[in-house]
């Protein structure tokens, strides 16, 4: 298998403009996701403006912001503005604020006013339902299901994302994403499991080639590196 012959829609997770728009402009990477960790690792200082640099830069392809208010009112205040700063825009609701609160209300009314949202930190199936229950079907969404936490929880994501992708694909206009990817195979593990989108970082992105090898050629690669690294080092054994 070939990596570009995947059917699933590949999502860039990251927070600098300048390799968000390489990626764009190399055709591969169908959308962008953000969030306030990624924005603290990549040192932006105002995210205003880095999210209205984002979105004059990328006009044509799905982007992410996420609103970090903890109360609802001004969740609802920074949607509002996140939402102005184009029209592929979708913004980032978590499934609760940090109290446990349940953000049902909040999504309800913005996805009925027409805004399309990310809801994001899902990790189980009936937050999948009480979010579907609350979009409008007529309006685009994306249910953002963290499948590598939940793998790190030491259970099978894959069950869980296959009917979450089957109940959204029943809602309408909700798309499942597969989240906090870890590692290469994840995106296998989410196609065949019928979700709409994954996200990865740059570094798995990169990585994304190595899809379909052959895997005599990659034992042979991985036995020229650790000679060739042993021998840059000058370390003997004899």
């Amino acid at each position: 298998m070939d990596y570009r012959d995947l059917r699933i829609d590949i999502y860039a997770d990251g927070a600098d403009i300048a390799t968000m728009k390489k990626q764009h402009d190399e055709g591969f990477v169908k959308g962008f996701t953000t969030n306030p960790t990624l924005m603290k690792k990549a040192g932006v200082e105002d995210y205003r403006s880095f999210a209205k640099e984002a979105a004059a830069t990328i006009t044509d392809a799905s982007l992410s912001f996420e609103v970090f208010a903890d109360d609802f009112p001004t969740m609802e205040k920074e949607a509002r503005v996140l939402a102005g700063f184009g029209d592929n825009v979708f913004v980032k609701i978590p499934v609760t604020n940090t109290r446990g609160e349940h953000s049902t209300e909040l999504i309800r009314r913005l996805s009925h006013e027409g805004l399309k949202l990310n809801v994001t930190a899902i990790f189980t199936l009936e937050q999948v339902k009480e979010v579907l229950d609350a979009l409008d079907p007529g309006v685009e969404a994306i249910v953002s299901v963290f499948a590598g936490r939940i793998t790190n929880a030491g259970i099978d994501a894959e069950p869980v994302i296959a009917e979450a992708a089957e109940l959204s694909h029943r809602h309408g206009n909700a798309k499942v994403l597969w989240a906090s990817s870890r590692e290469i195979f994840n995106v296998i593990q989410a196609e065949r499991s019928g979700a709409d989108i994954i996200t990865l970082t740059d570094d798995i992105l990169k990585a994304l080639p190595t899809i379909g090898k052959d895997l005599d050629e990659y034992s042979l690669e991985t036995v020229k590196m650790f000679y060739n690294d042993g021998k840059a080092l000058g370390y003997r054994i004899l």
